[in-house]
Formats: structure tokens, C-alpha cells, sequence
């Protein structure tokens, strides 16, 4: 890259982030209601990306050959038991993250 595709990519980066950033704020003043809409989304969303999330940190996982998904399957109980006693999602990813790891590294 020369010097100049440089300088523009660094600026379109600029400009990029700050648009993120300041948009919401030029849409939705403090001094309007927020929409019913945007109130909706942000009640879905969250367990919308969790679910897909899930989904997608599963479907690989093959039963028939290797560990049979055991270890998989105890971080997500272990995820689940967690959050159930606890209601704290840092806590619950956290958790279910160092068990599987431990697992993987350790166990299996």
C-alpha cells in the first residue's frame, strides 16, 4: 500500500467509527421518546444473539467419532447451572468457558 491508500483507509476507518457513533444520538435525541420499535429490538435481540451464538459454537460438534461431543455438552449444562443459580451472564460464559477449555486441554 502507498502512503496515500494509507492515509485514506485510516480516514475511512475514522469516519466509519464515528458514524457508529454518533448516529444513534443524531436519530434518537434525549429529549424524543425512543421509538416503540428500537424498544422492541432491544428487548429481542440480546436473546436472539445467544441463541444464534449457540447454534453456531455447536454445529460442529460430531457424537459419532472423538470426545462424542462430551465436553460441549458438559460446558453448556455447567453454562446453564450457572446462570440458573446465579442470573450472571459474565459469571455463566465465563465459567462454561474455563470448564470447556480445562476440559479440552486436560481431559480429553
Amino acid at each position: 500500500m502507498t502512503i496515500t491508500q494509507q492515509v485514506i483507509m485510516i480516514i475511512m476507518v475514522v469516519l466509519g467509527t464515528m458514524i457508529t457513533r454518533f448516529l444513534p444520538f443524531l436519530l434518537f435525541p434525549a429529549n424524543k421518546p425512543t421509538p416503540k420499535y428500537v424498544q422492541y429490538l432491544g428487548v429481542v435481540l440480546p436473546a436472539a444473539v445467544i441463541g444464534l451464538l449457540v447454534v453456531y459454537s455447536l454445529k460442529d460438534i460430531s457424537f459419532i467419532s472423538g470426545s462424542h461431543g462430551l465436553p460441549e455438552m458438559l460446558a453448556v449444562g455447567f453454562v446453564v447451572l450457572l446462570h440458573a443459580w446465579r442470573g450472571s451472564m459474565l459469571l455463566s460464559i465465563g465459567g462454561g468457558t474455563v470448564l470447556y477449555m480445562g476440559l479440552v486441554q486436560l481431559v480429553f
